[in-house]
Protein backbone atom coordinates (compact mmCIF):
# COMPACT_ATOMS: atom_id res chain seq x y z
CA UNK A 1 0.00 0.00 0.00
CA UNK A 2 0.99 3.56 -1.07
CA UNK A 3 0.87 5.75 2.14
CA UNK A 4 0.69 8.88 0.30
CA UNK A 5 -3.23 7.52 -0.80
CA UNK A 6 -3.44 5.55 2.13
CA UNK A 7 -6.13 6.14 5.31
CA UNK A 8 -3.54 6.46 8.19
CA UNK A 9 -2.99 9.12 10.80
CA UNK A 10 -0.44 8.85 14.00
CA UNK A 11 -0.46 10.62 17.38
CA UNK A 12 1.82 11.84 19.79
CA UNK A 13 -0.21 12.13 22.69
CA UNK A 14 -1.32 9.43 24.83
CA UNK A 15 -5.10 9.05 25.33
CA UNK A 16 -6.35 10.37 28.60
CA UNK A 17 -8.06 7.06 29.07
CA UNK A 18 -5.41 4.72 27.94
CA UNK A 19 -3.87 2.50 31.51
CA UNK A 20 -2.06 0.24 29.26
CA UNK A 21 0.57 0.34 26.67
CA UNK A 22 -1.45 -2.02 24.30
CA UNK A 23 -3.90 0.64 24.74
CA UNK A 24 -1.65 3.68 24.04
CA UNK A 25 -0.05 2.37 21.07
CA UNK A 26 -3.14 0.90 19.20
CA UNK A 27 -4.81 4.42 19.21
CA UNK A 28 -1.53 6.64 19.12
CA UNK A 29 -0.65 3.90 15.89
CA UNK A 30 -3.97 4.50 14.45
CA UNK A 31 -4.78 1.06 14.67
CA UNK A 32 -8.17 1.37 16.88
CA UNK A 33 -10.91 4.31 16.76
CA UNK A 34 -12.54 5.05 19.92
CA UNK A 35 -16.68 5.09 19.75
CA UNK A 36 -17.94 5.21 22.37
CA UNK A 37 -17.27 3.41 26.44
CA UNK A 38 -16.00 -0.10 25.29
CA UNK A 39 -16.86 0.09 21.61
CA UNK A 40 -13.64 0.13 19.12
CA UNK A 41 -13.62 0.54 15.20
CA UNK A 42 -10.95 -1.27 13.66
CA UNK A 43 -8.81 1.01 11.38
CA UNK A 44 -7.40 -0.38 8.09
CA UNK A 45 -3.67 -1.42 9.91
CA UNK A 46 -5.05 -2.80 12.88
CA UNK A 47 -7.95 -4.50 10.80
CA UNK A 48 -5.51 -6.01 8.93
CA UNK A 49 -4.00 -7.78 12.09
CA UNK A 50 -7.08 -8.89 13.23
CA UNK A 51 -7.67 -10.89 10.42
CA UNK A 52 -3.76 -12.35 10.30
CA UNK A 53 -5.45 -13.45 13.43
CA UNK A 54 -8.49 -15.59 12.10
CA UNK A 55 -6.87 -16.66 9.69
CA UNK A 56 -4.95 -18.62 11.46
CA UNK A 57 -7.93 -19.71 13.74
CA UNK A 58 -9.66 -20.92 10.28
CA UNK A 59 -6.39 -22.72 9.27
CA UNK A 60 -5.80 -25.14 12.43
CA UNK A 61 -9.66 -25.63 13.00
CA UNK A 62 -10.08 -26.71 9.94
CA UNK A 63 -7.16 -28.75 10.18
CA UNK A 64 -8.85 -30.00 13.64
CA UNK A 65 -11.77 -31.12 12.03
CA UNK A 66 -14.25 -28.11 13.22
CA UNK A 67 -16.95 -26.91 10.61
CA UNK A 68 -17.29 -23.37 10.38
CA UNK A 69 -21.04 -21.47 10.75
CA UNK A 70 -21.86 -17.97 11.47
CA UNK A 71 -24.82 -17.81 13.71
CA UNK A 72 -26.78 -14.51 14.23
CA UNK A 73 -25.90 -12.16 16.78
CA UNK A 74 -29.17 -11.43 18.49
CA UNK A 75 -31.23 -14.10 20.09
CA UNK A 76 -34.33 -14.86 21.38
CA UNK A 77 -34.91 -14.89 25.08
CA UNK A 78 -36.75 -18.30 24.93
CA UNK A 79 -33.43 -19.89 24.39
CA UNK A 80 -31.87 -18.23 27.25
CA UNK A 81 -35.10 -19.07 29.34
CA UNK A 82 -34.25 -22.44 28.61
CA UNK A 83 -31.38 -22.88 30.07
CA UNK A 84 -31.64 -20.59 33.24
CA UNK A 85 -29.21 -18.26 31.70
CA UNK A 86 -32.22 -15.28 31.07
CA UNK A 87 -31.93 -14.06 34.85
CA UNK A 88 -28.54 -15.62 35.44
CA UNK A 89 -26.31 -13.30 33.34
CA UNK A 90 -27.86 -10.52 34.77
CA UNK A 91 -26.50 -6.76 33.54
CA UNK A 92 -23.77 -7.93 31.50
CA UNK A 93 -26.81 -8.94 28.78
CA UNK A 94 -28.41 -5.97 26.73
CA UNK A 95 -31.80 -6.79 26.22
CA UNK A 96 -34.60 -5.00 24.17
CA UNK A 97 -37.99 -5.86 22.74
CA UNK A 98 -38.48 -5.75 18.64
CA UNK A 99 -41.62 -4.68 17.10
CA UNK A 100 -43.92 -7.37 17.76
CA UNK A 101 -42.70 -7.53 22.01
CA UNK A 102 -40.66 -10.37 21.82
CA UNK A 103 -37.40 -10.09 24.18
CA UNK A 104 -33.70 -10.68 22.51
CA UNK A 105 -30.44 -10.08 23.29
CA UNK A 106 -26.96 -9.44 21.92
CA UNK A 107 -25.46 -12.58 22.12
CA UNK A 108 -22.45 -12.68 24.98
CA UNK A 109 -21.67 -16.27 24.55
CA UNK A 110 -23.86 -19.16 21.99
CA UNK A 111 -23.90 -22.05 23.94
CA UNK A 112 -27.57 -22.00 23.80
CA UNK A 113 -27.97 -20.97 19.96
CA UNK A 114 -25.45 -23.44 18.83
CA UNK A 115 -27.25 -26.18 20.99
CA UNK A 116 -30.42 -25.38 19.38
CA UNK A 117 -28.66 -25.59 15.59
CA UNK A 118 -27.68 -29.25 16.59
CA UNK A 119 -31.24 -30.33 18.69
CA UNK A 120 -32.66 -29.76 15.59
CA UNK A 121 -29.40 -31.64 12.79
CA UNK A 122 -28.87 -34.10 14.59
CA UNK A 123 -30.48 -37.63 15.74
CA UNK A 124 -28.39 -40.21 15.49
CA UNK A 125 -24.49 -40.92 17.39
CA UNK A 126 -23.51 -42.18 14.08
CA UNK A 127 -23.02 -38.28 13.55
CA UNK A 128 -20.81 -37.52 16.85
CA UNK A 129 -18.79 -36.64 17.62
CA UNK A 130 -19.27 -32.71 15.45
CA UNK A 131 -17.15 -29.68 15.92
CA UNK A 132 -18.53 -25.91 15.08
CA UNK A 133 -17.07 -22.94 15.35
CA UNK A 134 -17.68 -19.31 14.38
CA UNK A 135 -15.87 -16.14 14.51
CA UNK A 136 -18.29 -13.49 14.92
CA UNK A 137 -19.22 -10.26 17.01
CA UNK A 138 -20.13 -10.38 21.06
CA UNK A 139 -21.44 -7.99 23.38
CA UNK A 140 -20.93 -8.17 27.15
CA UNK A 141 -22.13 -5.16 29.00
CA UNK A 142 -19.21 -4.75 30.73
CA UNK A 143 -19.49 -2.56 34.24
CA UNK A 144 -16.23 -1.40 33.78
CA UNK A 145 -14.83 -1.68 30.56
CA UNK A 146 -11.10 -0.64 30.00
CA UNK A 147 -7.80 -1.38 28.24
CA UNK A 148 -8.79 -0.52 24.75
CA UNK A 149 -9.70 -3.79 23.57
CA UNK A 150 -8.11 -5.94 26.28
CA UNK A 151 -11.60 -5.33 28.29
CA UNK A 152 -13.96 -4.40 25.48
CA UNK A 153 -18.02 -4.45 25.39
CA UNK A 154 -18.38 -5.58 21.76
CA UNK A 155 -15.50 -7.72 20.57
CA UNK A 156 -14.57 -10.41 17.91
CA UNK A 157 -14.63 -14.17 19.31
CA UNK A 158 -14.27 -17.54 17.76
CA UNK A 159 -16.42 -19.89 20.06
CA UNK A 160 -16.27 -23.17 19.11
CA UNK A 161 -18.67 -26.40 20.42
CA UNK A 162 -18.14 -30.03 20.18
CA UNK A 163 -20.74 -32.81 20.25
CA UNK A 164 -20.46 -35.91 21.73
CA UNK A 165 -21.77 -39.23 22.39
CA UNK A 166 -19.40 -40.31 25.38
CA UNK A 167 -16.39 -39.12 27.50
CA UNK A 168 -13.97 -41.03 25.74
CA UNK A 169 -14.89 -39.22 22.52
CA UNK A 170 -15.02 -35.55 24.40
CA UNK A 171 -11.62 -36.19 25.76
CA UNK A 172 -10.38 -37.44 22.33
CA UNK A 173 -11.29 -34.02 20.86
CA UNK A 174 -10.55 -31.97 23.95
CA UNK A 175 -7.08 -32.80 23.51
CA UNK A 176 -6.77 -32.20 19.58
CA UNK A 177 -8.36 -28.78 20.43
CA UNK A 178 -5.86 -28.17 22.85
CA UNK A 179 -3.23 -28.86 20.51
CA UNK A 180 -4.91 -26.66 17.78
CA UNK A 181 -4.94 -23.96 20.70
CA UNK A 182 -0.88 -24.43 21.15
CA UNK A 183 -0.57 -24.21 17.36
CA UNK A 184 -2.41 -21.00 16.95
CA UNK A 185 -0.70 -19.36 19.58
CA UNK A 186 2.61 -20.41 18.26
CA UNK A 187 2.38 -19.28 15.12
CA UNK A 188 0.84 -15.84 16.43
CA UNK A 189 4.50 -15.66 17.58
CA UNK A 190 3.54 -15.44 21.26
CA UNK A 191 4.72 -16.57 24.54
CA UNK A 192 2.34 -18.07 26.04
CA UNK A 193 1.30 -20.72 28.91
CA UNK A 194 -1.79 -23.40 28.68
CA UNK A 195 -3.04 -23.40 32.50
CA UNK A 196 -5.44 -25.28 34.59
CA UNK A 197 -8.40 -23.18 35.32
CA UNK A 198 -11.47 -22.86 36.82
CA UNK A 199 -14.49 -23.80 34.74
CA UNK A 200 -16.67 -21.81 37.39
CA UNK A 201 -20.26 -21.61 36.38
CA UNK A 202 -19.99 -22.78 32.97
CA UNK A 203 -19.66 -26.68 33.24
CA UNK A 204 -20.92 -28.84 35.87
CA UNK A 205 -18.77 -31.34 37.79
CA UNK A 206 -15.79 -32.51 37.43
CA UNK A 207 -14.67 -31.40 33.76
CA UNK A 208 -11.30 -30.40 32.30
CA UNK A 209 -10.93 -27.01 31.52
CA UNK A 210 -7.86 -25.05 30.18
CA UNK A 211 -6.90 -21.20 29.67
CA UNK A 212 -4.29 -20.05 27.13
CA UNK A 213 -2.36 -17.16 28.65
CA UNK A 214 -0.22 -15.18 26.36
CA UNK A 215 2.91 -13.61 29.66
CA UNK A 216 2.89 -9.69 30.06
CA UNK A 217 3.71 -7.81 32.99
CA UNK A 218 0.42 -5.69 32.84
CA UNK A 219 -1.82 -9.17 32.59
CA UNK A 220 -4.89 -9.25 34.81
CA UNK A 221 -4.23 -12.80 35.64
CA UNK A 222 -1.97 -14.34 38.03
CA UNK A 223 -0.31 -18.34 36.98
CA UNK A 224 1.30 -20.43 38.71
CA UNK A 225 4.08 -22.00 37.41
CA UNK A 226 6.92 -24.72 38.19
CA UNK A 227 9.94 -24.49 35.58
CA UNK A 228 11.26 -27.89 37.14
CA UNK A 229 7.46 -29.85 36.53
CA UNK A 230 6.41 -28.08 33.99
CA UNK A 231 3.25 -27.84 36.39
CA UNK A 232 1.25 -24.44 35.31
CA UNK A 233 -2.36 -23.39 36.56
CA UNK A 234 -4.40 -20.22 36.60
CA UNK A 235 -4.24 -18.81 40.32
CA UNK A 236 -7.71 -19.51 40.97
CA UNK A 237 -7.34 -22.92 40.41
CA UNK A 238 -3.44 -23.68 41.10
CA UNK A 239 -3.02 -26.43 43.94
CA UNK A 240 0.31 -26.04 45.78
CA UNK A 241 1.70 -27.24 49.37
CA UNK A 242 3.25 -24.75 51.84
CA UNK A 243 7.11 -25.63 52.53
CA UNK A 244 9.45 -25.15 55.50
CA UNK A 245 6.56 -24.84 58.10
CA UNK A 246 7.19 -25.96 61.99
CA UNK A 247 3.93 -26.54 63.35
CA UNK A 248 3.57 -26.26 67.12
CA UNK A 249 2.65 -30.32 67.84
CA UNK A 250 2.22 -29.50 71.79
CA UNK A 251 -0.64 -31.75 73.16
CA UNK A 252 -1.76 -28.82 75.96
CA UNK A 253 -4.89 -28.30 77.43
CA UNK A 254 -6.95 -25.65 75.29
CA UNK A 255 -7.12 -22.57 77.72
CA UNK A 256 -8.05 -18.57 77.23
CA UNK A 257 -5.67 -15.74 76.95
CA UNK A 258 -6.83 -12.13 77.34
CA UNK A 259 -5.83 -10.35 74.13
CA UNK A 260 -7.53 -6.79 74.86
CA UNK A 261 -7.59 -4.86 71.39
CA UNK A 262 -6.16 -7.76 69.51
CA UNK A 263 -8.33 -8.68 66.55
CA UNK A 264 -6.22 -8.99 63.60
CA UNK A 265 -3.67 -12.07 63.28
CA UNK A 266 -0.83 -9.66 63.30
CA UNK A 267 -1.47 -8.28 66.39
CA UNK A 268 -2.41 -11.24 68.24
CA UNK A 269 0.60 -13.19 67.06
CA UNK A 270 2.90 -10.47 68.03
CA UNK A 271 1.28 -10.10 71.33
CA UNK A 272 1.69 -13.66 71.83
CA UNK A 273 5.05 -14.10 70.30
CA UNK A 274 3.80 -16.69 67.68
CA UNK A 275 4.40 -16.98 64.30
CA UNK A 276 1.21 -16.46 62.05
CA UNK A 277 1.54 -19.40 60.57
CA UNK A 278 0.93 -21.07 64.39
CA UNK A 279 -2.65 -19.36 64.31
CA UNK A 280 -5.77 -20.08 62.94
CA UNK A 281 -7.46 -17.45 60.66
CA UNK A 282 -11.61 -17.03 60.83
CA UNK A 283 -13.40 -16.11 58.32
CA UNK A 284 -17.07 -16.51 57.51
CA UNK A 285 -19.37 -16.60 54.75
CA UNK A 286 -23.14 -17.16 53.88
CA UNK A 287 -23.69 -19.65 50.98
CA UNK A 288 -26.85 -19.85 49.28
CA UNK A 289 -27.28 -22.73 46.61
CA UNK A 290 -30.51 -23.05 45.12
CA UNK A 291 -33.40 -21.64 47.99
CA UNK A 292 -31.01 -23.08 50.70
CA UNK A 293 -28.74 -20.62 52.51
CA UNK A 294 -26.03 -21.84 55.00
CA UNK A 295 -23.22 -19.70 57.35
CA UNK A 296 -19.73 -21.17 56.51
CA UNK A 297 -16.87 -20.92 58.69
CA UNK A 298 -13.45 -20.82 57.07
CA UNK A 299 -10.66 -22.06 59.24
CA UNK A 300 -6.99 -21.09 57.22
CA UNK A 301 -3.45 -20.82 58.60
CA UNK A 302 -3.20 -17.29 59.78
CA UNK A 303 -0.32 -16.24 57.17
CA UNK A 304 -2.57 -17.90 54.35
CA UNK A 305 -5.49 -16.28 52.04
CA UNK A 306 -8.84 -17.75 50.96
CA UNK A 307 -9.46 -18.37 47.51
CA UNK A 308 -13.26 -17.49 47.35
CA UNK A 309 -13.58 -19.33 44.06
CA UNK A 310 -12.23 -22.72 45.05
CA UNK A 311 -14.61 -22.00 48.06
CA UNK A 312 -17.60 -21.72 45.88
CA UNK A 313 -16.37 -24.62 43.72
CA UNK A 314 -16.48 -26.79 47.04
CA UNK A 315 -19.56 -25.71 48.10
CA UNK A 316 -21.19 -25.96 45.06
CA UNK A 317 -22.54 -22.14 45.73
CA UNK A 318 -24.82 -19.98 43.30
CA UNK A 319 -24.12 -17.48 45.30
CA UNK A 320 -20.94 -16.46 47.89
CA UNK A 321 -20.95 -13.62 49.80
CA UNK A 322 -18.76 -12.31 53.18
CA UNK A 323 -20.95 -12.40 56.00
CA UNK A 324 -22.13 -8.92 57.29
CA UNK A 325 -21.51 -8.00 60.99
CA UNK A 326 -25.70 -8.66 61.41
CA UNK A 327 -24.89 -12.37 60.21
CA UNK A 328 -21.90 -12.48 62.37
CA UNK A 329 -24.14 -11.36 65.51
CA UNK A 330 -26.87 -13.82 64.06
CA UNK A 331 -24.30 -16.71 64.09
CA UNK A 332 -23.18 -15.90 67.68
CA UNK A 333 -19.89 -14.82 66.70
CA UNK A 334 -17.89 -11.68 67.87
CA UNK A 335 -15.93 -10.12 65.13
CA UNK A 336 -12.27 -9.87 65.33
CA UNK A 337 -12.43 -13.05 67.79
CA UNK A 338 -14.01 -15.76 65.51
CA UNK A 339 -12.89 -18.94 66.97
CA UNK A 340 -14.20 -22.17 65.37
CA UNK A 341 -14.83 -24.51 68.76
CA UNK A 342 -18.62 -24.84 70.48
CA UNK A 343 -20.84 -23.74 67.19
CA UNK A 344 -24.12 -23.91 66.12
CA UNK A 345 -25.22 -27.25 64.70
CA UNK A 346 -26.19 -25.43 61.07
CA UNK A 347 -22.82 -23.95 60.76
CA UNK A 348 -20.63 -25.50 58.30
CA UNK A 349 -16.86 -25.76 59.26
CA UNK A 350 -14.47 -26.37 57.08
CA UNK A 351 -10.52 -25.93 57.54
CA UNK A 352 -8.23 -25.27 54.77
CA UNK A 353 -5.78 -28.37 53.78
CA UNK A 354 -2.61 -26.53 54.47
CA UNK A 355 -3.46 -26.87 58.33
CA UNK A 356 -2.28 -29.57 60.26
CA UNK A 357 -5.25 -31.09 62.09
CA UNK A 358 -3.24 -32.50 64.60
CA UNK A 359 -1.28 -29.48 65.52
CA UNK A 360 -1.83 -26.69 68.10
CA UNK A 361 -3.40 -23.51 67.27
CA UNK A 362 -4.28 -20.09 68.56
CA UNK A 363 -7.29 -18.84 67.80
CA UNK A 364 -10.56 -16.84 68.37
CA UNK A 365 -12.36 -17.54 71.36
CA UNK A 366 -15.48 -15.82 70.94
CA UNK A 367 -15.29 -13.76 73.14
CA UNK A 368 -14.15 -9.78 73.29
CA UNK A 369 -10.82 -9.79 73.69
CA UNK A 370 -9.84 -13.04 73.87
CA UNK A 371 -8.29 -15.82 72.42
CA UNK A 372 -7.26 -19.44 72.92
CA UNK A 373 -4.47 -21.12 72.82
CA UNK A 374 -3.55 -24.35 71.90
CA UNK A 375 -6.71 -25.56 69.93
CA UNK A 376 -5.85 -28.49 68.30
CA UNK A 377 -8.53 -29.02 65.29
CA UNK A 378 -8.68 -32.82 65.83
CA UNK A 379 -9.33 -33.27 69.38
CA UNK A 380 -11.47 -29.82 70.10
CA UNK A 381 -13.36 -29.40 67.15
CA UNK A 382 -16.69 -32.16 66.58
CA UNK A 383 -17.55 -32.30 63.13
CA UNK A 384 -15.91 -30.11 60.19
CA UNK A 385 -14.47 -30.94 56.68
CA UNK A 386 -11.29 -30.55 54.99
CA UNK A 387 -10.40 -28.91 51.74
CA UNK A 388 -7.79 -26.75 49.55
CA UNK A 389 -8.93 -23.43 49.99
CA UNK A 390 -6.41 -20.91 50.03
CA UNK A 391 -4.06 -18.85 47.38
CA UNK A 392 -1.54 -20.40 46.15
CA UNK A 393 1.54 -17.91 45.96
CA UNK A 394 5.40 -17.96 45.36
CA UNK A 395 7.87 -20.20 47.31
CA UNK A 396 5.12 -23.11 47.77
CA UNK A 397 5.91 -26.53 46.66
CA UNK A 398 3.84 -28.63 43.94
CA UNK A 399 1.67 -31.04 45.14
CA UNK A 400 3.71 -34.08 44.24
CA UNK A 401 6.90 -32.09 46.67
CA UNK A 402 9.19 -31.84 42.86
CA UNK A 403 9.33 -28.62 42.36
CA UNK A 404 9.26 -24.83 43.83
CA UNK A 405 6.55 -22.26 42.29
CA UNK A 406 6.66 -19.14 40.97
CA UNK A 407 4.06 -16.53 40.17
CA UNK A 408 3.87 -15.06 36.43
CA UNK A 409 1.10 -12.26 34.95
CA UNK A 410 -0.73 -13.34 31.89
CA UNK A 411 -3.55 -12.21 29.62
CA UNK A 412 -6.20 -14.82 29.21
CA UNK A 413 -6.33 -15.64 25.01
CA UNK A 414 -7.91 -18.77 24.89
CA UNK A 415 -10.18 -20.74 27.19
CA UNK A 416 -11.35 -24.40 27.06
CA UNK A 417 -14.17 -26.15 29.08
CA UNK A 418 -15.37 -29.88 28.92
CA UNK A 419 -19.54 -28.50 29.57
CA UNK A 420 -20.39 -32.28 30.17
CA UNK A 421 -24.70 -32.53 29.43
CA UNK A 422 -25.48 -28.81 31.12
CA UNK A 423 -26.56 -27.48 27.69
CA UNK A 424 -28.21 -30.91 25.63
CA UNK A 425 -30.32 -31.88 29.71
CA UNK A 426 -31.41 -27.60 30.11
CA UNK A 427 -32.55 -27.79 26.18
CA UNK A 428 -33.82 -31.34 26.41
CA UNK A 429 -31.65 -32.70 23.51
CA UNK A 430 -31.84 -35.97 22.41
CA UNK A 431 -29.57 -38.60 20.22
CA UNK A 432 -30.01 -42.18 19.92
CA UNK A 433 -26.89 -43.83 21.18
CA UNK A 434 -24.94 -47.01 20.25
CA UNK A 435 -27.72 -49.10 21.75
CA UNK A 436 -30.99 -47.45 20.57
CA UNK A 437 -31.47 -45.70 24.01
CA UNK A 438 -32.42 -41.76 24.13
CA UNK A 439 -29.24 -39.66 25.91
CA UNK A 440 -28.23 -36.14 26.13
CA UNK A 441 -25.03 -35.67 24.36
CA UNK A 442 -21.81 -34.28 25.76
CA UNK A 443 -20.61 -31.02 24.89
CA UNK A 444 -17.18 -28.99 24.90
CA UNK A 445 -16.67 -25.47 24.51
CA UNK A 446 -13.91 -23.92 22.81
CA UNK A 447 -13.43 -20.07 22.98
CA UNK A 448 -10.77 -17.52 21.65
CA UNK A 449 -11.05 -13.63 21.87
CA UNK A 450 -9.63 -12.72 18.47
CA UNK A 451 -9.57 -8.93 19.33
CA UNK A 452 -8.18 -9.69 22.94
CA UNK A 453 -4.92 -11.79 20.90
CA UNK A 454 -4.01 -8.81 18.71
CA UNK A 455 -4.28 -6.39 21.77
CA UNK A 456 -2.07 -9.15 23.94
CA UNK A 457 0.55 -9.34 20.91
CA UNK A 458 1.08 -5.55 21.28
CA UNK A 459 1.27 -5.85 25.00
CA UNK A 460 3.84 -8.29 24.97
CA UNK A 461 5.54 -6.91 21.47
CA UNK A 462 6.57 -3.48 22.16
CA UNK A 463 9.21 -0.96 23.42
CA UNK A 464 9.95 2.56 24.58
CA UNK A 465 8.77 3.64 20.52
CA UNK A 466 6.07 1.78 19.86
CA UNK A 467 5.06 -1.67 18.70
CA UNK A 468 7.35 -4.33 17.54
CA UNK A 469 4.98 -7.17 15.71
CA UNK A 470 5.63 -10.64 15.42
CA UNK A 471 5.95 -11.78 11.55
CA UNK A 472 2.68 -13.68 11.77
CA UNK A 473 0.67 -10.56 12.77
CA UNK A 474 2.13 -7.34 11.90
CA UNK A 475 -0.22 -5.85 9.30
CA UNK A 476 2.30 -5.38 7.10
CA UNK A 477 5.92 -7.14 7.19
CA UNK A 478 8.18 -4.52 5.10
CA UNK A 479 7.89 -0.52 5.51
CA UNK A 480 9.70 0.88 3.07
CA UNK A 481 10.74 4.48 3.38
CA UNK A 482 11.51 6.60 0.21
CA UNK A 483 13.84 9.24 1.13
CA UNK A 484 14.66 10.41 -1.47
CA UNK A 485 14.59 14.09 -4.46
CA UNK A 486 15.78 13.15 -7.85
CA UNK A 487 13.26 11.71 -10.00
CA UNK A 488 15.40 8.91 -11.19
CA UNK A 489 15.61 7.78 -7.87
CA UNK A 490 11.44 8.08 -7.00
CA UNK A 491 11.40 6.23 -10.00
CA UNK A 492 13.41 3.08 -8.97
CA UNK A 493 12.14 3.74 -5.47
CA UNK A 494 8.99 2.71 -7.14
CA UNK A 495 10.02 0.17 -9.15
CA UNK A 496 11.57 -1.64 -6.32
CA UNK A 497 8.06 -1.29 -4.56
CA UNK A 498 6.24 -2.77 -7.88
CA UNK A 499 8.67 -6.02 -7.47
CA UNK A 500 8.04 -6.42 -3.62
CA UNK A 501 4.45 -6.60 -4.63
CA UNK A 502 4.77 -9.10 -7.80
CA UNK A 503 6.63 -11.21 -5.19
CA UNK A 504 3.84 -11.33 -2.66
CA UNK A 505 5.60 -9.23 -0.19
CA UNK A 506 2.88 -7.38 1.91
CA UNK A 507 4.80 -4.11 2.38
CA UNK A 508 3.65 -0.64 2.86
CA UNK A 509 5.52 2.19 0.96
CA UNK A 510 6.20 5.18 2.46
CA UNK A 511 5.48 7.88 -0.47
CA UNK A 512 4.41 10.77 2.14
CA UNK A 513 6.31 14.23 1.14
CA UNK A 514 7.97 14.25 4.53
CA UNK A 515 11.58 14.60 6.43
CA UNK A 516 13.16 11.66 7.53
CA UNK A 517 12.36 12.34 10.87
CA UNK A 518 8.68 12.06 10.58
CA UNK A 519 8.86 8.69 8.60
CA UNK A 520 11.15 6.95 10.78
CA UNK A 521 9.17 7.79 13.95
CA UNK A 522 5.78 6.42 12.70
CA UNK A 523 7.96 3.86 11.17
CA UNK A 524 9.04 2.86 15.09
CA UNK A 525 5.14 3.51 15.78
CA UNK A 526 3.45 1.48 13.60
CA UNK A 527 6.19 -1.23 14.60
CA UNK A 528 6.28 -3.51 11.12
CA UNK A 529 9.02 -6.24 11.24
CA UNK A 530 11.31 -4.60 8.26
CA UNK A 531 12.19 -1.78 7.78
CA UNK A 532 13.93 -1.14 3.94
CA UNK A 533 15.06 2.55 3.60
CA UNK A 534 15.93 4.14 0.00
CA UNK A 535 18.13 7.37 1.31
CA UNK A 536 19.53 9.27 -1.36
CA UNK A 537 22.31 10.82 0.40
CA UNK A 538 23.86 7.20 1.20
CA UNK A 539 22.57 5.70 -2.05
CA UNK A 540 24.88 8.42 -3.80
CA UNK A 541 27.94 7.02 -1.80
CA UNK A 542 27.51 3.33 -2.06
CA UNK A 543 24.54 2.49 -4.61
CA UNK A 544 22.76 0.58 -1.81
CA UNK A 545 19.63 0.12 0.56
CA UNK A 546 19.52 -0.20 3.83
CA UNK A 547 17.76 -2.89 5.72
CA UNK A 548 16.58 -2.46 9.52
CA UNK A 549 15.14 -4.67 12.47
CA UNK A 550 12.60 -3.63 14.24
CA UNK A 551 13.66 -5.77 17.19
CA UNK A 552 17.26 -5.45 17.11
CA UNK A 553 19.70 -2.94 16.06
CA UNK A 554 20.77 -5.10 13.25
CA UNK A 555 21.51 -3.58 9.78
CA UNK A 556 22.08 -4.95 6.17
CA UNK A 557 23.34 -2.98 2.89
CA UNK A 558 21.53 -4.61 -0.19
CA UNK A 559 21.97 -3.84 -4.01
CA UNK A 560 18.30 -2.82 -5.49
CA UNK A 561 18.98 -5.61 -7.62
CA UNK A 562 18.63 -8.19 -4.71
CA UNK A 563 16.20 -6.50 -2.11
CA UNK A 564 13.59 -8.69 -3.58
CA UNK A 565 15.40 -11.91 -3.18
CA UNK A 566 16.67 -10.94 0.13
CA UNK A 567 13.60 -9.59 1.83
CA UNK A 568 11.71 -12.90 1.01
CA UNK A 569 14.29 -14.71 2.13
CA UNK A 570 13.97 -12.70 5.60
CA UNK A 571 10.17 -12.90 5.54
CA UNK A 572 10.63 -17.01 5.27
CA UNK A 573 13.21 -17.52 8.00
CA UNK A 574 10.97 -15.50 9.84
CA UNK A 575 7.80 -17.04 9.71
Amino acid sequence: MRLSTGFWQTYKEVPADAEIPSHQLMVRAGLIHKTGSGLYSYLPFGYRSIRKVEQIIREEMDKAGCHEISMSVVTPSELWKESGRWDAMGDQMAKFQDKGSRELCLSPTNEEAVTDIFRKTVKSYKNLPVTLYQINTKFRDELRPRFGLMRGREFTMKDAYSFHVDKTSLDEVYDNLFKAYEAIFTRAGLEFSAVEADAGAMADGDQKTHEFQVIADTGEDEVIYCSETGYAANIEKAQTKRVGLEFNMSQEVISEVATPGKSTIEDVCEFLDTPQHQSIKSLVYKSRTGEDEKTVLVLLLGDDTLNEIKLTSFLKSDELRAATDNDLLSAGFIKGFIGPQAQAENIQIIFDAAINLEASYIAGANKNDTHIKHLIPKRDVVTFESADLRTARKGDSTIDEKGIVDVKRGIEVGHIFQLGDKYTKALEVNILDQNGKTMNPLMGCYGIGVTRVVAAAVEQHHDENGIVWPMALAPYHVYFAEITKSAENKQLANEIYEDLLKAGVEVLFDDRKAGPGFKFKDADLLGLPIQLVFGERDFKKDGMLEIRFRNSEEKIKVAPSDVVAKITEIIASKK
